[in-house]
């Protein structure tokens, strides 16, 4: 591919990823995977370029642009390398006319704005991210597995945590292979630590998804006691079962529940559990570091949506936990409205509860609980709280 025929291929990608934001179609990645398997001739150096140009175009742009070229143009009118390659050539995108506007730039949505928590640096939000590891309990510790991975530098406060730069290819490598090492954001890791799981306990992971913190709260758990991963998509707690025997955790308990009905499937377990972590659906607005076009796919009704869905859980969650038990609430979101101002309304409903000090050497303190942030922590975002149910 000649360099203009890969600015036209990024426009056409952003097309499609523009539609999809729109109707709710697959992610960026998958679309971009489609596409090249679809297209054998291009080679790795094509690849590369190509999705480099897609993701430059999708962080500069807050707001969803109308069409590829629109937001390509406004990358053009800042880059004059690339605006160059606007030549008409075969397979190249035409000239850009004169006065052609581009899309403007921007971190947050406008409508978004107000929402985000007072504390969080925006400029941050669109880093490149790490590739953070943690290292499994389960079969290995730090000082066996660091020399393995001389690029890695350890994360201050996390006894098990290593930072490789960008891009590392990790799956790659033997430790990730046997199970030594599992790739998790920072964040995630302090929240897998403040839950607080310990051997022997009963553990429910409520909103499990493919098991990251499930496997993080396994290793806590030494082997020892009952975890239990929950969620409502099939799918999902599928992709545990395979991280769970590389792992080690084969103690590891499923739970398919059924949208809706998840406390009639959740009854034997009420009063039992020491510790419940609701990582819950939200807006992944702390995650736009590897997902910048999630803010093309975020409106105000799916706000509104998420918090009175986060709120449910919450409220089946509760009869989970033993008197004393710790139901630990956190979202990669940094609205306030799905975190401080989600965690006071539970207290506000559940007579008996209180929220607990966190103490980790991260974070700020936000209402009830922790917000972690970029450009503060080095993580994801997140917010988190600790709430103990009354003896």
């Amino acid at each position: 591919m000649t360099p203009s025929a890969r600015i036209q291929a990024a426009i056409d990608l952003l097309d499609a990823i523009i539609a999809s934001a729109r109707d709710g179609g697959p992610a960026a990645d998958t679309l971009i995977a489609r596409y090249f398997k679809e297209r054998r001739y291009a080679g790795s150096r094509d690849r590369r370029a190509v999705r480099d140009h897609v993701y430059d175009a999708i962080r500069r742009v807050a707001e969803r642009p109308e069409t590829g070229r629109e937001a390509m143009i406004g990358l053009a009118l800042e880059w004059p390398e690339v605006a160059a390659l606007f030549d008409g050539s075969a397979h190249a995108p035409l000239p850009i006319e004169p006065g052609e506007v581009g899309a403007a730039a921007g971190v947050v949505p406008s409508w978004l704005q107000p929402l985000l928590a007072a504390p969080v640096e925006q400029a941050a939000l669109l880093g490149r991210a790490p590739v953070d590891l943690r290292v499994n309990r389960l079969k290995a510790v730090p000082a066996d597995v660091a020399p393995l991975l001389p690029d890695a530098a350890p994360i201050v406060g996390l006894a098990d945590g290593l930072r490789l730069p960008e891009g590392s290819p990790i799956e790659q490598h033997a430790a990730w292979k046997d199970g030594r090492v599992e790739v998790q954001d920072a964040g995630s890791q302090w929240i897998s630590a403040a839950c607080g799981a310990q051997p022997g306990m009963t553990v429910v992971d409520l909103c499990a998804g493919a098991g990251g913190k499930t496997l993080a709260l396994a290793a806590a758990m030494r082997g020892q006691g009952t975890l239990i991963a929950a969620d409502t998509i099939r799918s999902r707690l599928a992709r545990l079962e395979p991280r769970a025997e590389r792992a080690g955790a084969t103690f590891i308990e499923t739970l398919l529940m059924d949208q809706s009905h998840e406390a009639r499937g959740l009854a034997a377990l009420n009063g039992r559990a020491d510790v419940v972590l609701v990582d819950a659906p939200c807006s992944g607005t702390g995650t736009w570091r590897r997902n910048p076009e999630a803010r093309w796919r975020l409106t105000p009704a799916r706000l509104a949506r998420l918090v009175a869905e986060q709120a449910r859980i919450l409220d089946f969650a509760a009869p989970l936990l033993a008197p004393g038990g710790v139901l630990l609430y956190a979202t990669c979101a940094l609205t306030d409205r799905e975190g401080r101002d989600q965690v006071e309304a539970f207290l506000t409903r559940h007579a008996g509860w209180a929220a607990e000090p966190i103490d980790l050497p991260v974070g700020r303190p936000h209402g009830a609980g922790l917000l972690l942030t970029p450009g503060h922590d080095g993580s994801d975002g997140f917010y988190f709280a600790r709430l103990k149910r009354g003896a």
